[in-house]
């Protein structure tokens, strides 16, 4: 229902609710892999730049650089261009939506690879190595929003946590692919690392033709202005839904009054974040910095490490990442499903402090001359099995603990922060460390990795936020609400207040379908 009041109109909606109820069918799966298969690309893309950095290097390669430069400047350049690409395509996507972001910046995605494949200096590969930053920045922030606003409550958390880790299975597919791509009995020296880009390229423009069907976000359309169309998709995939199962959906339970706006100024979102919720920025800040410097400043120079010091051949480090990358997928794999019945601060502070202090002990044995390639390998798989599902839950606790018209850009923010202080100086750090060749140069960044990732789980463990199975709405008002009934967990009915903190205040119900997506 929509009524004129004021400088806006007045419209009350139950799609929240209508969302948050429905069973998990085809439709949820066609958004999962429209959707969720870019991060796939973006493991594809930073593993095989880290595993050709040794061939890049190589006289005949054709590609006048260094080890040093493709681990450092390169990769420091990818991760600056993820970060403003964030800011720059977060911002539009609050503005202009979901679906138009999610297509542009895969767009700039793949232009960008295939022009990395043709690069003949080093200037042109870093170029493009930023500007294919700026395009994955972007699908942070477009991808990780539309996902949540999308996918019921109750399975949110383990979605989410999977398809930011299927990174990882880009991450092997990258790995042995580098091994093919990197045997001069098969590809020139100066062919095989321009055809690893060119594949990365193909497989993007299939990602693309299937992500053409994934709709705008309802909540996103409600508050803009459009909440005719939000209901009428709404109610188009309730019916198909009805028509898979067989089954009559139960009734919607809340609805919620918001003032529709086309556009809400970046004042005001940065005073709502920062003012209104210092606590959730805190958190926020914490995990970025956590697991990016982890994952940036360490996984950037492994290939590195294996070659200078325990003499793996250069275009064999890729099969010792494949198993570190499987390990890492498995991570959120079997552990999403206990974000959503265990709870997030239980699992995010235990994910985060799991991983810091095996690094830890990673550090030490290695100090102690105790590993060898393969030890080390398996050392590296149990710290990134929690790190991966800490890292990943740290994009669906920013996507789910701010008010909607802020969700795009919040994500932004924090990835791009986050990323840039570690992103970008732990590679710069970390590529003089193991390129010195002293054990104790490469320990220290060890222990510092761990250090970070410690740290963050103890602020996870204070600061986290109860919020499984419970709607967005209900963990942070909308800034346009002007009065509002929401649903809460499995169906239970939440009055918000302003400050976004909200209590049930009905009984709890459950909706039909599958215990897991």
């Amino acid at each position: 229902m929509t009524t004129r009041a004021g400088s806006g109109r007045l419209h009350t909606t139950n799609v929240p609710a209508r969302l948050d109820r429905l069973p998990w069918s085809r439709w949820h799966w066609t958004i999962v892999i429209g959707l969720g298969t870019v991060w796939i690309l973006d493991g594809l893309e930073v593993t095989v730049v880290g595993n050709i950095a040794s061939r890049l290097s190589e006289e005949g390669s054709g590609l006048p650089i260094t080890a040093s430069e493709v681990t450092g400047v390169a990769a420091a350049s990818y991760v600056a261009g993820a970060c403003l690409g964030a800011l720059f395509f977060g911002w539009l996507t609050d503005v202009f939506g979901r679906r138009k972001l999610f297509l542009i910046t895969l767009a700039v995605y793949l232009g960008a690879t295939a022009l990395t494949a043709l690069a003949f200096e080093s200037w042109w590969f870093f170029l493009f190595r930023f500007v294919t930053g700026f395009g994955i920045g972007g699908e942070y922030a477009a991808i990780n929003s539309a996902i949540d606003e999308l996918i019921p409550a109750r399975y949110r958390g383990r979605v989410d946590l999977i398809i930011n880790g299927s990174y990882w299975l880009g991450a092997v597919g990258g790995a042995l692919l580098s091994v093919v791509m990197l045997n001069t009995s098969l590809f020139p020296a100066d062919v095989g690392w321009r055809l690893t880009f060119a594949l990365g390229v193909v497989l993007g423009l299939v990602i693309l033709l299937v992500r053409r069907t994934v709709p705008e976000s309802p909540r996103w359309m409600f508050i803009h202005g459009r909440g005719e169309e939000a209901e009428a998709l709404v109610a188009d995939v309730e019916r198909r839904i009805e028509a898979e199962t067989g089954r009559t959906l139960p009734p919607p339970e809340g609805e919620i009054t918001i003032r529709q706006r086309r556009t809400i100024g970046f004042v005001t979102i940065a005073r709502t974040v920062f003012r209104d919720y210092p606590r959730r920025a805190t958190l926020g800040l914490s995990l970025f910095v956590g697991q990016a410097f982890l994952y940036n400043a360490i996984t950037f120079g492994y290939g590195a490490i294996l070659v200078s010091f325990f003499d793996v051949r250069s275009d064999h480090t890729g099969y010792y990442f494949a198993v570190i990358a499987v390990g890492n997928f498995l991570g959120p794999l079997l552990l999403g499903h206990f974000f959503d019945t265990v709870g997030r601060r239980p699992m995010i502070s235990g994910t985060y402090l799991a991983s810091g202090l095996l690094l830890f002990g990673t550090a030490a044995l290695f100090d102690g001359g105790h590993l060898d390639a393969t030890t080390m390998t398996a050392c590296w798989c149990a710290v990134l099995f929690f790190a991966s599902a800490g890292a990943s839950s740290a994009y669906l606790t920013v996507s789910e603990i701010f008010p909607m018209e802020t969700r795009a850009l919040a994500i932004a923010f924090f990835y791009a922060v986050g990323t840039a202080v570690g992103g970008i100086t732990g590679p710069l750090v970390f590529a003089d460390l193991t390129e010195s060749g002293v054990v104790a140069d490469t320990v220290i960044a060890f222990q510092l990795g761990a250090a970070v990732m410690t740290a963050a789980g103890l602020v996870a463990l204070f600061l986290a936020l109860p919020a499984e199975r419970r709607s967005l709405e209900s963990l942070a008002r909308p800034l346009s609400a002007v009065g509002s009934r929401e649903h809460g967990p499995a169906g239970a009915t939440r009055t918000a207040d302003p400050t976004g903190t909200t209590g049930p205040t009905g009984s709890a119900g459950s909706a039909s379908g599958p215990s897991t997506p």
